[in-house]
This record gives structure tokens, sequence and C-alpha cells, in this order.
């Protein structure tokens, strides 16, 4: 799309809805930034997915960090990268090097890059009889233990931040006390929370099941709430797009967290299945998922979420992929900025159901936003095209080349 192209574009998307919305949604997507996650890059899958790992994947955090830079350098989209403890800042994956973690953040520096989010991991070994909701004390000793490292890691190093999400519960009724695994993890939360700084924030993920297929400790937004209270002011909600039963309103779930003003923050990727590895698309509920968090003014101020990418699927090219997941949320925000929030309530009030629907989806599903995307790129001297770039850039036969 050449720059000529995108003027006709512009032109038309004006005509039809608005000199200033459109000069807003390039705007809108000019200043947005979302945090990436440094395992998309990197050795992830194995025995999940069979022994195929796609070409030039990262090796280590350092080369992680080399690929989230050159990602950054062709969007400008990249806030800063979510790291894993005993992936990122461990040299045998069992203990926390702060050492390590020193030299990470150099090199994180050196890339111009941010460290974001710090999660503890806790689906390694140890945890396949629960992690902070185990019945065995040193088991969940060992847990509590990683998530305060994390959070000072989090509080020295990164952005004050940690994420978690437990891979806990049961395949079969019976096979452990519900309410027992509640409050070993109520106890666990609460003994974490008294030791670490109230600077850190902490956000609790939900999976509505996996690993635990009859039951979920945190299999919804509202346990994730009742233990962030537990937890304290310092907590909140994170939503993660795949973990829910196929067809959840998740916009409606945002909107309930925004108006409450529960302290929240998603994961944004795309489900097929149970799981949560896939790039994003866009579609309509991506863009009605944005449409929630720009009414509710999420990307700045008072009402901030943590906006962040969790994809990590083993079949397609790493690179490709996170530029497609950028290409889609800014093409999903800049659809949820056309949307004419006065003439649509005007709708909503005179009770004209179909009507409304229809002004609502020309904005979400109908409008080709791809000439807003293109000027803001152009904007900000950007490559319109990220993809082409990135294959005339030769950085892929590079990273095969080194990584062999």
């Amino acid at each position: 799309m050449n720059e000529k192209i995108v003027g006709i574009g512009l032109k038309s998307l004006e005509h039809e809805f608005g000199k200033e919305i459109v000069e807003n949604a390039i705007k809108s997507v000019e200043k947005f930034k979302v945090e990436i996650p440094s395992w998309v890059f990197g050795e992830f899958g194995g025995g999940r997915f069979g022994d195929y790992m796609p070409p030039g994947f990262a090796r280590n955090v350092f080369e992680k960090l080399d690929d989230a830079a050159f990602i950054n350098k062709l969007t400008d989209a990249v806030s800063s990268i979510a790291t894993h403890v005993l992936w990122e800042f461990s040299d045998d994956g069992e203990t926390v090097s702060l050492k390590k973690t020193e030299t990470v953040l150099a090199a994180a520096n050196k890339n111009n890059l941010k460290l974001g989010s710090v999660s503890p991991t806790y689906f390694l070994k140890g945890s396949h009889k629960g992690s902070l909701s185990a019945n065995n004390n040193e088991i969940r000793r060992k847990f509590v233990d990683q998530t305060i490292m994390a959070a000072e890691i989090a509080e020295k190093f990164a952005s004050n931040l940690i994420t978690l999400w437990l891979p806990d519960g049961s395949n079969y009724p019976g096979q452990i006390e519900l309410s027992d695994a509640i409050d070993n993890t109520r106890k666990s939360l609460r003994e974490i929370s008294s030791q670490i700084s109230k600077d850190v924030k902490c956000l609790i993920e939900y999976k509505v099941f996996e690993p635990g297929t009859y039951s979920t400790v945190l299999s919804d937004w509202g346990s994730a709430y009742l233990m962030a209270k537990e937890f304290g002011s310092n907590a909140g909600v994170l939503i993660d797009l795949g973990h829910h039963h196929h067809g959840t309103n998740i916009e409606q779930i945002i909107a309930r967290l925004i108006n409450d003003g529960i302290s929240a923050g998603i994961h944004i990727n795309t489900r097929y299945a149970a799981d949560d590895d896939h790039s994003a698309e866009p579609n309509s509920e991506m863009a009605r998922i944005f449409y929630e968090l720009v009414k509710g003014n999420t990307f700045e101020g008072e009402n901030k979420w943590e906006i962040m990418i969790d994809q990590c699927s083993v079949r397609e090219n790493r690179m490709h992929a996170i530029l497609h997941t950028i290409d889609t949320l800014q093409s999903c925000l800049a659809k949820a900025m056309l949307v004419d929030s006065e003439r649509l309530r005007e709708l909503q009030k005179d009770d004209e159901v179909i009507l409304a629907n229809r002004f609502f989806n020309n904005a979400l599903l109908n409008a080709d936003v791809r000439p807003i995307v293109a000027a803001a790129r152009l904007n900000k001297n950007l490559p319109v095209n990220p993809f082409e770039e990135f294959i005339k850039s030769g950085y892929q036969q590079k990273i095969e080349e080194e990584r062999k």
C-alpha cells in the first residue's frame, strides 16, 4: 500500500466516519504499545508438539531480547517484554540468580527494551499435585518463595508487576478436596502478599480448565477476583482470551471489571481449541474487545490496564506470529476508534435494535482500516508493511544460520 492509496483510503473513511474520528484513530494507533512475551521466541513446546521447532528459534534469553528488539524496530509497538523467572533468570532451571537477572536487564537496556511483567514458573517440576494449593507444605513453600523472588525482581529490575497462573486442579471427582485446594491457595497468597512490597502489582490469571479437567482452582474471573481481594489492594484479575469456554462473552467480562473499578490486565491470543497459543487474528470479537478497552479508557490514566500478548504456537515462524498479532491489534484498535459512541447511544436510547447493531458493526466488522494503520506507521517513519520489511531484511536467514 503506497502513500497515494493510503490517502485515497483515508478520504473514503473520513467521508463515512468523519475527519476528526479518523484522525483520532490514527493518533491512537501511533501511541499503541503492547507487552510481548519472551517465550514466543524461544524453545517452548517440546513434548506437547513433538520435537519440531521453527528454524531460528531463540536458544536463550539474550537471543529472545534480540528478536524482540527487531520486532520493535519494525513496529515501535513493544512496551516491554514479559519473563518467567525460571526461564530467564535461572542457570539451572530450579533457582533464581540475581546476578543473571542483572545481566539480562543490561542486555534489555542495550536493546532499548524494558523488562515487563514477571511470572513465577509454577507449572514445572513438583507442581503435579498443585503449586500454591498443594497439601504438601514443602512443595507449597517452594512456590511461595519463588513468587516472593519474582516480586523482588519485578520491583528491582522490571515494571513492578507479577502475573500468576496456577496449574492447580484435579482430573476426577474425589481426587482432591476442593475446599482444601481453595483454602491452601488463599493462605499462600496471603503469605506472599505479606512479604512483598505494596508497590508491586499482582494480577491473578484464571483458566476454565487444563491441566485440571474436572476442577481448576482458579476457573473464572470471579474466583480470580476473590483471590485478588485476599491478596490485597495491589492485586487484580488477568484475563487470558484463550482461557474460556467457546462462546464466552469476554467483552462483557471486560466491561464488568472496568465498571467495578477492578484492577486488571489482558493476555491477548486466539484460541481454536482449549488453549491460548495462537496469534491474534482481526476478527469481530477482537474488535469488540478493543471497543470496550477504548470506551473504558484502559490505555492510559487511572483506569490503565496491562495490555499483553501471550502466545507461543510451535508450527509457525515465531517472528511472523508476533508481527501478525501486533498488526491485528493495531487494526482492531483503529476499528474501535471509528465507533461514534454518541450516535450509538442515540440508537440505543430509541431502542433501534437492528440499526444499533448495524451501526456498531459498520465500524467493527466492515470498515477497512488498513489506511489508518498505514498512516500511523508513515507518520512514525516506520515500514507500512512490517512483514514485507522483515522478509527483505534477511533477519530470518541470519538467525537460522547463527542458531543452527
